[in-house]
């Protein structure tokens, strides 16, 4: 993708700006730790190079270890602790953008669904988007279902 996007948190002491760089397309995950985590049905990601993100304002972390044994760590904004992007330590240098925080979130739709094993029974996905009971099972999986169109 060409152009710079931004976004921030909800109470705006957090700002920042997704420079151009490699994008994967926004995806919904309707599995049961993304309904803890966000307290709703599914949360919206976008795989991004976390060198892209230009963040200003405090951030906190919080981190928990996936079943893999992978260690996610939770990027946000330390007053109203809305969640900005997320990174694991399996994925040095990758991280996966909240892509509901980007200024122009509205002009987005998910591209693929995941997880829809476990999301919730009155979600209905759309005709003809991609739709997966887990997740893809390796790197070359994800990029097929979410590389950005060339």
């Amino acid at each position: 993708m060409s152009e710079a996007l931004t976004g921030g948190c909800l109470c705006g002491a957090v700002r920042y700006t997704l420079q151009p760089g490699f994008r994967m397309k926004p995806y919904a995950c309707h599995c049961t730790d993304c309904q803890k985590r966000t307290g709703t049905a599914f949360s919206s990601h976008m795989g991004v190079m976390e060198k892209d993100l230009e963040i200003s304002g405090e951030l906190d972390e919080g981190y928990f270890v996936q079943p893999s044994g992978a260690k996610s760590i939770l990027i946000g904004c330390a007053k109203c602790r809305s969640r900005i992007y997320a990174k694991s330590d399996a994925r040095r240098g990758f991280a996966s953008l909240r892509w509901g925080t980007l200024d122009t979130s509205k002009d987005m739709s998910p591209q693929a669904h995941l997880w829809v094993s476990s999301k919730q029974p009155w979600i209905v996905i759309p005709e003809g988007v991609p739709a997966l009971d887990t997740q893809p099972d390796s790197p070359e999986a994800w990029l097929n279902l979410l590389a950005p169109d060339q």
